[in-house]
């Protein structure tokens, strides 16, 4: 039987491209990226002969994302790129048992930031409709849980309402009572009507925990999460309600209005005046047109800015603030050197219990290409020894992917994988995978233009 999705094997099955979220302007690869991208489709054809198989069926085997990573390695390292690179064996691109083993591993994958365009949104051809939704997280990828989040817009042009996150939630949820989704409640307290309707949220919809973005506005002005007629009143309302996680978006600016509001500097504050609060930092405050180094405890922006703001006051690691990585990691995918950075800093900064992933899906597709490449994503043991990064072990990455998210979400992680490992989901991956038709498609924005597109569509600007 063909195949439905590129049946000639075109489209690599990790995907380095330009592709945002819609809430940066996109950012164009840079010539090592092109390289990597040209020479892991050469090797792609060269290993598929060597196999005695067709491109598409080796693109869609673990051999065709392990023969992808290796390319990437080579082209990082004829670049000087040494501070990152994906551990794999050379052999794992034409053995199928080999490249299985190292990217076939089954850790709990809780991914705590994706997202659903319902059936009003943009590019709802493509990116509309639970099945599909169903398709790309659960069949095509590892994932076993995910928390559905939203995007900041006016009330009367959400891309994703309450009502449409709650019925996917019931959709999976009617596999036998599966539980794999939680969603978040949208609170800006810069917005009429979100304070007051949190309530709502907490009684009606069952939310686990906030999602606000202190840089957006309705008249485009932001807001800190230490203003008192802002952000303090939605943290006290959300204790009130004894939901206690407030998921922020911090870095990935939107433009030069409010710029200031996407700057981590409140961050430690909020987390010293409320010990009992979650505060969950959305891309962990991290500016795609700024390159990621050691730790400079004098930089407000970027990473750096979320680290200085922790220390500054007194929170210590592992405690009520927690790093998260959408759209983080899967731009760092382009940059080994800046990956060892971010990740490294984090870990050594944050706490290895507070880093936390999230692939900010559905923007990038399917998230299994970022779940490989940091199944064997390491630290340079270069990079260890200068920096003082650790090596990510597999305890590290376990956590990483899921264990440290069930701490503030409160899940018993052994009773979700005893449910999940036994579901009708599970099932259907199980039958799925033997003749996978994963489409290896991004939609976010991919240049300036589109971006612009989709902000203005939400009501929001980057003036």
């Amino acid at each position: 039987m063909p195949f439905a999705h590129d049946p000639d094997g075109n489209r690599l099955p990790i995907k380095l491209d330009s592709t945002s979220n819609g809430e940066f302007v996109p950012v164009p690869l840079d010539p090592v990226n092109r390289h990597a991208n040209r020479l892991a489709q050469d090797l792609a054809g060269e290993n598929a002969r060597r196999r005695g198989v067709g491109r598409r069926d080796f693109m869609v085997s673990a051999c065709g994302a392990a023969s992808t990573l290796l390319a990437f390695n080579a082209a990082n390292a004829a670049a000087g790129r040494t501070g990152v690179y994906y551990d794999l064996d050379q052999v794992a691109a034409v053995d199928p048992e080999v490249a299985h083993d190292r990217l076939g591993r089954r850790e709990f994958v809780f991914d705590v930031q994706g997202h659903f365009v319902g059936a009003h949104g943009i590019g709802k051809s493509r990116l509309g409709g639970a099945d599909k939704f169903i398709s790309d997280i659960f069949l095509d990828s590892d994932t076993d849980m995910m928390v559905l989040s939203f995007i900041p817009s006016r009330r009367e042009k959400e891309l994703l309402t309450i009502q449409e996150a709650s019925e996917v939630r019931r959709i999976i949820g009617q596999m036998e009572g599966t539980k794999r989704l939680m969603i978040h409640g949208r609170a800006n307290p810069n917005q009429p009507g979100d304070l007051e309707g949190m309530d709502e949220l907490a009684e009606t919809w069952a939310v686990s925990a906030w999602k606000c973005y202190t840089q957006w506005g309705p008249d485009g002005r932001g807001f800190f999460l230490s203003d008192e007629d802002a952000g303090l009143k939605m943290i006290e309302k959300a204790r009130t309600l004894g939901i206690k996680n407030i998921c922020v978006y911090k870095g990935l600016p939107f433009g030069k209005r409010s710029y200031e509001h996407s700057l981590c500097g409140d961050i430690g504050a909020v987390a010293k005046m409320f010990p009992d609060v979650n505060f969950l930092v959305c891309h962990s405050g991290f500016v795609t047109s700024q390159k990621e180094g050691p730790y400079d405890p004098t930089r407000e922006e970027g990473v750096d800015g979320l680290i200085r703001s922790v220390e500054a006051f007194g929170i210590a690691h592992n405690s009520n603030v927690y790093a998260e990585l959408g759209s983080t990691w899967r731009f760092l995918m382009r940059d080994p050197d800046a990956a060892a950075h971010v990740i490294g800093k984090l870990v050594k900064h944050i706490g290895e219990h507070n880093v936390l992933y999230g692939s900010d899906f559905i923007w990038y597709g399917s998230p299994q290409d970022q779940i490989q490449a940091l199944r064997t994503f390491q630290i340079s043991e270069e990079f260890q020894e200068k920096y003082g990064y650790p090596a990510i072990t597999p305890q590290l990455r376990a956590q990483i992917f899921g264990l440290n998210s069930a701490r503030p979400y409160g899940l018993d992680v052994a009773e979700v994988l005893k449910r999940a490992r036994n579901d009708d989901v599970e099932r259907k991956r199980a039958d799925y995978r033997r003749r996978p038709e994963p489409h290896f498609l991004t939609f976010g924005p991919k240049t300036r233009r589109g971006f612009l597109t989709n902000l203005k569509a939400r009501g929001g600007s980057v003036v």
